[in-house]
């Protein structure tokens, strides 16, 4: 049966503290709204649509997609309002309820719930807390059937006894979904319409509300303010540093590492603590990563080692090769095998190639440089002439001594040699030496300047 999905995304978040709505907060460098939308999309419904409010231009241009209608939420009357705003836009069998600051929902979760639609049953996720204040409780009959959920400024004393509660998300047949929100009401202390009186209106009509709950309490946590996001941020990295535990990474601490993206990994990885991983990350087999370091969109091959604070953004280092410490490889920068790049060295679109050495001080951009040349320290590559950037080839074996800089374009041979010092802004022929710097003049009597004492 077809499937469609509704995500309630309308709320400001007052207690965030903040103009930005509160589902764009972050959570592992992405929205909390955009974790639920790709949660929703793994369960294929035939479209989602997204109940917006606060922020909303904010919200839709940060977010459209072909797949998402966003539905507008003037006013904030409560769960139950924003739902109604989308059931005109429902055409498919069954419905999904969802939250946009409940970002850790399992797709595993949400597929167990919708297993309990079937003829005259509706699903409901429940969890079951410690400490259930300020949630709706779940009010069971004597033979533990759901009879109805109670608002925690609307329960009684012996039902806030009650740990079990209401995360708000369910799934029902949509033709029931908006029979029963249009029979409504706001006669509640928040005077709101709530979306969670539907459970109470189909257990009147006959209908049976099966419960399913979560694999952890923390898929169901959601986010009023700061404190409850560094919560769940934390919750998140650990997980995460978990399952790639489970896989053949050691993470010498996994409180002070983070996870921001999707990252491949191979047996035998080691990561030092503040590690960050963002965007798409590939990390093979027995690679060593320092402390500090932030590695973003680029790929580690085999036997890598990157040193302590180093930074990766959109490169490749091949096999055996090393970086850092102190270390900066930018967008379209390639290390070939066993090449090395030290100390304060940032290369930008730039290939290394094998056993390539740029031990410090050094930086090269729109370069192609072969195998087994060694570059010297205080090495520049001078690319861009304030209008267009210029490319840098140097050959395999080529020796650039310290202090070069190297006015592209520019091309240096297999096997020749640019001495210390030197502008280089002529083409080198293979096993040339080129020098281009001013000869030196030694003065005889030169005195130094001398400071003017004050009086």
């Amino acid at each position: 049966m077809s499937l469609e999905i509704i995500i309630l995304a309308a709320g400001q978040g007052t207690r965030m503290c903040s103009t930005l709505p509160k589902v764009l907060h972050q959570v592992a460098g992405h929205s909390m709204l955009s974790h639920v939308i790709r949660s929703a999309r793994q369960l294929k419904p035939s479209r989602i649509h997204i109940v917006i409010g606060y922020g909303a231009d904010v919200v839709h241009k940060l977010l459209a997609a072909d797949d998402l209608n966003f539905v507008l939420q003037e006013q904030q009357l409560g769960t139950g309002h924003a739902t109604a705003q989308a059931t005109p836009f429902i055409s498919a069998d069954n419905v999904l309820i969802l939250y946009g600051d409940v970002p850790l929902i399992e797709v595993r979760t949400l597929r167990r719930l919708l297993k309990h639609l079937v003829f005259g049953q509706i699903g409901l996720l429940t969890v079951v807390l410690d400490d259930p204040t300020g949630y709706g409780r779940i009010i069971r009959d004597i033979d533990g059937k759901v009879v109805a959920i109670v608002e925690q400024k609307d329960t009684c004393e012996s039902q806030r006894m009650i740990n079990e509660i209401n995360t708000g998300i369910f799934a029902v047949p949509a033709n029931k979904l908006a029979n029963w929100i249009s029979r409504l009401s706001n006669n509640n202390v928040q005077g709101e319409y709530y979306v969670t009186d539907v459970i109470k209106m189909a257990v009147s009509d006959g209908w049976l509300v099966a419960t399913e709950q979560p694999y952890n309490s923390m898929e169901v946590y959601g986010v009023n303010d700061r404190k409850q996001l560094a919560r769940l941020e934390r919750h998140y990295q650990l997980r995460a540093g978990q399952h790639l535990m489970a896989q053949g990474v050691t993470l010498l601490d996994p409180a002070r590492f983070d996870v921001r993206g999707e990252v491949t990994v191979g047996r035998d990885v080691l990561i030092d603590i503040n590690v960050i991983l963002e965007g798409r990350v590939i990390i093979e087999d027995n690679v060593v990563i320092g402390p500090n370091c932030i590695i973003k969109d680029s790929t580690l091959r085999k036997g890598v080692v990157v040193k302590a604070n180093s930074y990766l953004e959109g490169a490749v280092m091949g096999e055996d090769s090393e970086a850092g410490p102190f270390m900066r490889l930018r967008f379209g920068s390639v290390l070939g095998a066993r090449a090395q790049v030290g100390n304060f060295v940032e290369l930008k679109n730039t290939y290394l190639g094998e056993g390539t050495k740029v031990n410090h001080l050094t930086y090269l951009g729109d370069a192609f440089i072969g195998a087994r040349t060694n570059i010297g320290a205080g090495t520049i590559t001078c690319n861009f002439d304030g209008a267009k950037k210029h490319q840098t080839v140097l050959g395999e074996d080529v020796f650039i001594g310290a202090n070069n800089s190297l006015v592209a374009p520019l091309r240096v041979g297999d096997g020749a040699t640019t001495a210390a010092g030197s502008t280089i802004n002529q083409d080198v022929d293979n096993f040339q030496l080129g020098v281009a710097r001013a000869s030196q003049r030694n003065i005889n009597g030169w005195k130094r300047p001398v400071k003017t004492k004050k009086t």
